[in-house]
């Protein structure tokens, strides 16, 4: 028993437990608190922060492209399209997202019929996160490559340019590259009016990169769709055109040509080819860049004897000649040094007329007219070559572009009348149309302002531009200058050139009651190692249609044609009578009042 009452009670165990116990609880509480404070700190304090850190990762701008305006032509009193927009798609894939390169690969080459190591090499790529595997995918195909639901592996919808006509105008209207940029022709002269205002899509994306439609993250600018363009171009006069000028130069063993047509009055283009050509739906197919050239536009050359039409009305005009002045041809001219002589030796030397000028086309005649401006004969003065410099440069415009709605038009060259050497022979060379270069668009333009009265309008292919809302706007006449020659240059111009065509063989006679006039033009081809080929030459043909008034002023070039004497006359005279006789036939040429 006394030991049993000398045991010492327990009574202080409970109290150091509940104290530990206490300060474990206390610190749960702590590191809770803790934790919840932290909680507390990144949901609700920096919440903007580390959301903004998130949609980094997820949100991406997509660019909407948006529709690219359509090209009419006129046909009768309505429009025809010549280049409409088809849907199609872009194949393409962001590697970043991709697993299996060689399984995404398969599927997709089985959808494609095409190889799947080319796919296999383009989604393993690292440079970039955007891939092109394939473009113009059918409705169907893009169905298909959905479906699949490969991470990684999308489609774009991209509008493609179709062509109606076919090759019909090819060069005219240029085509639109895998960029969607219009290149060559109209499309990349308007490029900026066709191709609108694209839209914009920011949205929040899922793992595999493809937006989230429903996010409210998304933010969408609406695309605004390109200009429609109705042209001058008449369809039928475009298809006629082209073919008669296949046909020339297939007469001739000539490889290449251009033709033109247009409105004396307006400087409205009704129609303009050359051959050869290509199909713009097929444009990545052609090898040679060349054939992608306007080359009536974009092309200078010496244009031969057609430059004596300007000639003689800048002497008409300064007063220097009238319309039945005659002079004594020598047949020959000694100027620098050198002698400037006729192709042969018709008509010279003897008197003549200035209608014998044109009519014979001979190169003194031009030469002495020339040497009018300078009021001496025998020299080409300083005072002549300042003379026709101005009216080459600022009458008729030459030696820069036209304006036209084309892309890479040419300026040609006019050299001057105070640079260079033996400037004597130059400017005699210039006034028959050699050491000089323009464009058949130039020429044609600066013959209809004389034609017309004395108006030089910008030539334009463009009759009407029809914004998003469908509102279309006239394009008016531009007139670019005033009083090029006084009218009645144009009328005696007109009346000389009359005799020019009633005096050379066509294949057919022109009904009596229309108006047809013309110039030929053969010029040597220079050869880039100084001087001329004597034996290569380019043809040209000047001309016009109407009754009282000149209705449509035609352009014909024809390169290094076979079988012929001259170029001017063999090949590129029977072009303009074919188109001549189609435009009396077919397109409402007013006669001659009275007839």
């Amino acid at each position: 028993m006394r030991s049993s009452l000398n045991t010492p009670a327990p009574v202080a165990a409970a109290p150091r437990s509940n104290r530990r116990l206490s300060i474990w609880y206390g610190l749960l509480i702590f590191i809770l608190a803790i934790f919840v404070a932290r909680l507390f700190y990144l949901q609700i304090i920096r919440h903007d922060y580390y959301r903004g850190q998130a949609l980094s990762d997820q949100l991406r701008e997509y660019i909407i492209p948006a529709e690219r305006g359509v090209i009419k032509a006129k046909s009768g009193s309505g429009q025809v399209p010549l280049v409409l927009n088809e849907k199609r798609y872009t194949l393409y894939a962001d590697p970043v997202f991709i697993k299996n390169a060689h399984e995404a690969a398969a599927k997709v080459a089985a959808v494609m019929g095409a190889s799947a190591a080319d796919y296999e090499n383009s989604m393993k790529t690292q440079k970039t996160r955007y891939v092109v595997l394939a473009r113009r995918l059918s409705e169907e195909q893009k169905k298909q490559i959905t479906a699949l639901a490969l991470p990684g592996v999308g489609t774009q919808p991209q509008d493609y340019r179709t062509y109606p006509q076919g090759s019909l105008a090819a060069q005219v209207l240029g085509y639109v590259n895998t960029e969607g940029v219009g290149t060559y022709g109209l499309e990349q002269a308007l490029n900026k009016d066709l191709t609108g205002r694209p839209g914009k899509l920011k949205a929040i994306t899922d793992a595999s990169g493809v937006p989230l439609a429903a996010s409210r993250d998304n933010v969408q600018v609406s695309p605004k769709s390109g200009k429609d363009l109705v042209l001058t171009l008449d369809l039928g006069m475009q298809k006629q055109l082209e073919t008669i000028l296949k046909q020339g130069l297939d007469n001739v063993r000539s490889t290449s040509g251009s033709a033109l047509i247009i409105e004396a009055d307006s400087g409205a283009v009704r129609a303009m080819a050359n051959y050869p050509s290509y199909n713009p739906a097929e444009y990545f197919k052609v090898s040679d860049a060349q054939v992608f050239n306007n080359a009536a536009v974009s092309s200078p050359l010496e244009v031969g004897s057609v430059m004596k039409t300007l000639t003689i009305s800048a002497a008409l005009d300064l007063g220097v000649i009238k319309p039945d002045t005659t002079y004594n041809d020598p047949n020959q001219w000694s100027l620098d040094g050198h002698t400037v002589t006729n192709i042969e030796e018709i008509g010279a030397p003897g008197t003549h007329s200035i209608t014998d000028i044109l009519n014979l086309s001979i190169n003194t005649g031009a030469t002495w007219t020339l040497m009018q401006m300078g009021g001496k004969t025998g020299e080409v003065t300083p005072a002549a070559r300042d003379h026709w410099y101005d009216y080459m440069v600022n009458h008729y415009r030459l030696g820069q572009p036209t304006g036209i709605e084309q892309g890479y038009e040419a300026a040609g060259s006019v050299p001057k009348p105070e640079e260079g050497y033996a400037l004597q022979l130059t400017y005699a060379n210039t006034s028959f149309g050699q050491a000089l270069s323009a464009t058949p668009l130039q020429m044609a333009a600066a013959l209809a302002s004389i034609l017309n009265g004395g108006t030089y309008y910008r030539p334009t292919l463009v009759d009407q531009i029809i914004d998003s809302a469908g509102k279309a706007q006239l394009q008016k006449p531009e007139i670019l200058r005033s009083g090029v020659v006084a009218a009645p240059v144009g009328a005696t111009l007109k009346t000389m050139m009359e005799y020019s065509v009633a005096h050379h063989s066509f294949k057919q006679p022109f009904p009596a009651n229309f108006s047809v006039g013309g110039k030929t033009g053969t010029a040597q081809i220079a050869n880039p190692a100084g001087g001329y080929y004597d034996d290569r030459f380019n043809g040209m043909y000047l001309g016009f249609v109407g009754g009282d008034k000149v209705q449509y002023v035609i352009a014909v070039r024809v390169n290094e044609p076979h079988g012929v004497k001259y170029a001017g006359s063999g090949a590129a005279q029977p072009v303009f009578g074919d188109l001549a006789h189609m435009l009396i036939n077919d397109f409402n040429v007013t006669p001659r009042s009275g007839g």
